[in-house]
């Protein structure tokens, strides 16, 4: 007799549909809302990358078409500007670096560097880390390298980490055969 009714009531209890909807809701909205949050923060963190690489051409390319020398005044600027593109709350970096190749010694030099942010200035020593990025060029041929850096921190905790974003642009002069820091007279 016991049996009987608990297999009456269990399938009582199976053909209940009142407040299904309420539990479903309470079942899925967690997984909806995190659905939400997790598409707001890798769209962010999309616009955050693509900011910051727009700015590093933009940079790059303002250099390029400069003709008069370049100082520690516009490259502060520079700086400014690449802050006021990316609207970040991180830290930001910025590292201007003309560069040429010398097809006699099979390396690239360093002309001047100008840091704002990372450790340190590009210098002769350290370009080499940089050959396999670098384009094939010419001798004595240089190209302006804009490096930049910053770091996305996400705005909800869905199980992604902060990520530093670096971007490495390089673009030749546009108008002169080479961009001068402020008082050089001569390559390298």
């Amino acid at each position: 007799m016991r049996l009987i009714d608990l297999r009456t009531l269990i399938g009582k209890f199976r053909d209940d549909t009142r407040g299904s909807v309420t539990v479903e809701f309470i079942l899925a909205m967690p997984f909806v809302f995190w659905a939400f949050m997790a598409t707001y923060v890798y769209f962010d963190g999309y616009h955050q990358s693509t900011a910051n690489l727009k700015a590093a051409y933009t940079i790059s390319d303002l250099i390029s078409r400069e003709t008069s020398d370049i100082n520690d005044a516009y490259v502060d600027s520079m700086y400014e500007l690449f802050g006021m593109m990316t609207h970040t709350p991180s830290d930001i970096a910025l590292r201007i670096s003309i560069i040429r190749w010398d097809e006699s010694d099979q390396r690239y030099y360093v002309n001047w560097s100008a840091n704002r942010g990372f450790p340190g200035e590009l210098d002769d020593a350290s370009v080499g880390q940089f050959a396999d990025r670098l384009p094939i060029m010419p001798n004595n041929e240089i190209v302006i390298l804009v490096e930049t850096e910053n770091t996305f921190t996400p705005l909800f905790r869905i199980g992604m980490d902060e990520t530093k974003l670096e971007n490495f642009v390089f673009t030749r002069p546009r108008f002169v055969d080479q961009i001068k820091w402020d008082g050089q007279s001569s390559l390298g």
